[in-house]
């Protein structure tokens, strides 16, 4: 089987050619690392933009940052979040496993995927460049809604590097995406059918589908921005306004499930190895991602109800109808870890954290949808709320589910288990004294995006605590960060077995971290007969 690897990348790599080795590879493992490494520094600097909102709203009429300024922090965090940090974590988690998941030996047109990398960190570098521009970074919100993202109220570079930089990461992802989807369709190993593939590569499959289909309206919607920059009396036309903000939510309602069906992957692995049992409902869940995938894609004027350019009745519907697939999956997570002999180790309680806090933004989504509560809700912290328990509460979680559970086949370094469960227990405290609290500032009538406060508005208790719970996640988050460092500082007292977990599933076959090539003669790819080949082949041997 021929595959676009180097010679040079199948041997081993003398010290002074490691760097360009990593630089220009075409191994889907390094390209992954990569892309994760630089999300999750980005995930930081994010996080520092957030801390610096909470400290300016922790009290009222605060002068920590002014307007302006504040204005270009939620801007760049929200955004940075969302195309940055949250959607890159999700697609390189797919870009690591699935190769090693389905047994091919690398992915699909490596270069386009390497490519794809280098338009993400230009990307980056071009929105974060924002800041050091003379009018600061973009203020319009991650939405960029007109007139707001006009010339006329964003004159400066800002913007322009904002646009710039979110549609090249955007490419970027579209081309990861694409390629990760015809790894998994088309270039499995021998046994390995579709309905032989493990949860997370099918929550990868329903996930890129989205990015193919959905990503493009993105690129259009900012095109539109663009455009009405340079010609400024195109934004005079209402019908470009109502234009665009189709565009942008077809692609905003399916990027939210981009940025989670991945983690429901990795969480449902991670269940089902520490229940030691295959996973309940393989096939239901299956048909599950792909009918919450396709919903996606009707969903999306129910962000727009009180624009009154929205049918209410139809976007409510499809919007409710994704309690049918969410359901399902939820029904499976029970049905695996239900009278199981449950192991808790850390990548265990992540993912049963992510169960039950993913629920809560699930749930008062379906709130949002329903158009006689949005009209309250729309703009308010309600909406905040909401969207922090699904991403944040829910997506980050999952993701930490499958970083610690995954982190030693792609290193061959155990973490540290105390750092582990004071990262694991400080994020779940702040998580939650952060982002309760937003709920009833939204009840209470606090709208969103406000730099400050009066103390009359009764909004003061609830912000300090919020503010308090947002310092608690950044100790946590500083525990992460120490961990990593402590254990790639002490990598050879961490040597991690080639399967530490005893998981089921293909890419827990090869070595630890896996060969350029995935599988060797030292670790062939074993015989497959269902979606979890190292479970079906300890069962044999013990029998």
């Amino acid at each position: 089987m021929t595959t676009d690897l180097t010679v040079a990348e199948e041997l081993p790599e003398p010290r002074e050619r490691l760097l360009r080795s990593w630089l220009g590879t075409t191994d889907h493992k390094r390209i992954a690392l990569l892309t994760a490494g630089v999300a999750l520094v980005l995930l930081f600097v994010m996080g520092a933009l957030a801390l610096t909102m909470r400290a300016q709203l922790a009290q009222p009429e605060q002068n920590i940052v002014d307007n302006e300024t504040y204005n270009q922090l939620f801007t760049i965090h929200g955004s940075g979040m969302i195309y940055l940090v949250v959607t890159p974590l999700a697609l390189a988690l797919g870009l690591y496993l699935v190769p090693l998941q389905v047994g091919a030996p690398a992915v699909a047109a490596p270069r386009t995927t390497m490519l794809g990398f280098w338009l993400y960190v230009f990307g980056a570098l071009a929105v974060l460049s924002g800041f050091l521009t003379s009018g600061g970074a973009a203020k319009e919100g991650w939405t960029a809604y007109t007139p707001l993202s006009t010339a006329r109220f964003s004159p400066g570079a800002g913007t322009d590097l904002w646009l710039l930089g979110t549609f090249t990461s955007t490419v970027g992802m579209i081309l990861i995406g694409g390629t990760v989807l015809w790894t998994a369709l088309l270039k499995r190993a021998p046994g390995m059918t579709m309905l032989r593939m493990p949860v997370l590569s099918w929550s990868v499959v329903a996930t890129n589908l989205m990015v193919i289909a959905a990503f493009p309206s993105l690129l259009a919607a900012l095109g539109l921005i663009a455009l009405g920059r340079m010609t400024p009396d195109l934004f005079d036309s209402n019908l470009y306004n109502i234009g665009y903000q189709h565009l942008f939510w077809f692609y905003g309602h399916p990027v939210v499930y981009v940025m989670f069906f991945p983690f429901v992957g990795a969480v449902a692995e991670v269940l089902a190895t520490f229940a030691q049992r295959r996973f309940f409902g393989y096939k239901a869940t299956v048909l599950s991602l792909l009918a919450f995938a396709a919903l996606s894609m009707s969903v999306w004027g129910h962000h727009m109800f009180t624009t009154g350019q929205a049918a209410d009745d139809y976007y409510s519907l499809t919007s409710i109808l994704l309690i049918v697939p969410a359901g399902i999956e939820y029904f499976a997570f029970l049905g695996t870890i239900l009278g199981a002999r449950l192991r808790f180790r850390l990548p265990m309680l992540f993912a049963l954290t992510f169960v039950v806090q993913f629920l809560v933004g699930g749930l008062t989504g379906i709130m949002v949808a329903s158009p006689v509560l949005d009209y309250q809700m729309h703009d308010s912290y309600f909406v905040v709320a909401h969207f922090h328990y699904t991403l944040f509460a829910g997506s980050l979680f999952g993701l930490f589910a499958g970083f610690y559970f995954w982190f030693p086949k792609a290193t061959g370094i155990m973490l540290r288990n105390r750092l582990g469960h004071a990262h694991f227990w400080l994020l779940l405290v702040g998580t939650n004294v952060t982002f309760l609290p937003m709920f009833w500032l939204g009840l209470g009538g606090m709208p969103r995006r406000v730099a400050t406060y009066l103390p009359t508005d009764g909004f003061g208790t609830f912000n300090l605590i919020a503010s308090i719970g947002a310092g608690i996640i950044g100790l946590g988050m500083l525990a992460f960060a120490a961990n990593l460092v402590l254990s790639f500082v002490r990598r050879r007292e961490r040597r991690a077995p080639d399967n530490p977990w005893e998981a089921h599933t293909l890419e827990w076959a090869t070595s630890s971290p896996p060969p350029p090539l995935n599988f060797d003669e030292r670790h062939p790819i074993p015989p497959i007969h269902s979606f979890t080949p190292l479970l079906d082949l300890r069962r044999e041997r013990s029998s």
